[in-house]
């Protein structure tokens, strides 16, 4: 019976996860009504399973791909607005700016918007520039390639090869999953693209909201030694947060209270 107890549990688990992608120890316990230690020994034999990987203090579910775009648009609205907050002053007198696709850089390029002026941004994204359009003085330039419907953007060799002939000064870019190998995300194609950004960036900004930490997709575009600034709702913690910051990676999050 017991058995038969924990399979239950650890099924309204997975369900709990499948509904919020992202979830701590503390609540899972109260919802359930069983101890934090419980919910630990639950989370150990889920990731033992290949089903969660754990975070500080919780657990996200382990996919092999993120949702679409659309899906994605509608999660951590709030989250991607603090990033979006926070990555305007790092910005600050850049000129030429390549943005990648994706929800969390979208709210960047809205907030772009609205706080800067006289910008080109280059983008393979049909989001940011449509979000971008609403300011004159801000000039983009669409990549042509291979449309994926589902991400909203261009992708391919046609893409690869025209970002090539472009300098600028940032490079913004979004992930999928953020480990201590580095930035990873589940479209390969738009792997190849953000790399290409990154090379042709003096400096180069990943925006992604906590739920990426401790997760690893398909695709890895760089390690954190390419990486200047990450921007995310939280810090990492642990051994994330200290491979990052050896890469010499510099870390934007709020205070933990």
């Amino acid at each position: 019976m017991a058995a038969n107890k924990k399979s239950l549990r650890q099924q309204r688990i997975l369900g709990e996860l499948d509904l919020e992608p992202a979830l701590r120890i503390a609540d899972l316990a109260e919802r359930l009504n069983v101890s934090n230690e419980t919910i630990r020994r639950d989370f150990d034999e889920l990731t033992s399973q290949g089903l969660i990987n754990r975070t500080y203090g919780g657990a996200v579910r382990r996919h092999a791909s993120e949702p679409g775009l659309n899906e994605r648009h509608q999660l951590h609205i709030a989250e991607r607005e603090s990033i979006a907050k926070q990555s305007i002053p790092v910005l600050a007198g850049a000129r030429h700016i390549m943005i990648g696709s994706g929800a969390t850089t979208v709210h960047v390029a809205k907030r772009l918007a609205v706080t800067m002026n006289d910008l080109t941004v280059i983008t393979h994204s049909f989001g940011v520039a449509t979000v971008l359009a609403i300011n004159p003085t801000i000039r983009v330039i669409m990549a042509p390639g291979l449309y994926h419907a589902q991400e909203g953007a261009m992708h391919g060799a046609q893409t690869v090869r025209f970002l090539e002939n472009y300098r600028v000064e940032w490079a913004i870019l979004g992930a999928s999953g953020l480990d201590g190998d580095g930035a990873s995300d589940a479209l390969i194609e738009a792997a190849d693209v953000y790399s290409v950004m990154m090379e042709r960036a003096t400096r180069s900004m990943i925006v992604a909201d906590h739920t990426k930490f401790n997760q690893a997709f398909p695709a890895r575009y760089c390690d954190w030694t390419s990486v200047d600034v990450l921007v995310s709702d939280e810090s990492p913690m642990g051994v994330l947060d200290e491979t990052i910051r050896a890469g010499g990676c510099t870390i934007k999050a709020p205070t933990r209270s």
